[in-house]
């Protein structure tokens, strides 16, 4: 066996520190099953359930706030005008996001963000229950 060198161990070091967090993340992503009720209605068949709010050590951001938007198979919120920073990930279903730019199709496990300011619509195109997790970054 091969004795390794301080190269090799911090780029193994580095290696591991990277590919930690992905682990940690698809367990956190895991969402639980709503009732049809749960929430706040936010346009016809999407629901939004608060999940947890936090402070934030990213200098711009006060506080994340984490919520679940709930959406029902084909269930679709039109063009909305986002009013803070987001990062979203798919935790269930299939989605159709149209951005002013761009459209893209999302599956459980992808991220996605969205900026202040700009214009998303999404639509969930599986035939399950479909949730957007979102992390929102509140501005300090």
């Amino acid at each position: 066996m091969k004795t390794m060198n301080r190269r090799s161990a911090i780029a193994l070091g580095v290696a591991a520190a990277t590919i930690a967090p992905l682990f940690a993340t698809a367990t956190f992503a895991k969402t639980k099953k709503y009732g049809p009720k749960e929430g706040k209605e936010i346009a016809p068949g999407v629901r939004m359930v608060e999940v947890s709010t936090g402070n934030s050590d990213i200098p711009a951001y006060k506080s994340i706030s984490i919520v679940d938007i709930v959406f029902q198979p084909g269930a679709h919120v039109p063009p909305t005008v986002m009013t803070n920073d987001m990062v979203c990930t798919i935790t269930s279903g299939a989605f159709t996001i149209k951005k002013v730019d761009k459209e893209f199709k999302l599956k459980v496990g992808d991220v996605y963000t969205c900026s202040k300011g700009k214009t998303d619509e999404a639509t969930n195109t599986s035939k399950e229950v479909g949730v957007h997790r979102i992390a929102v970054l509140v501005p300090a």
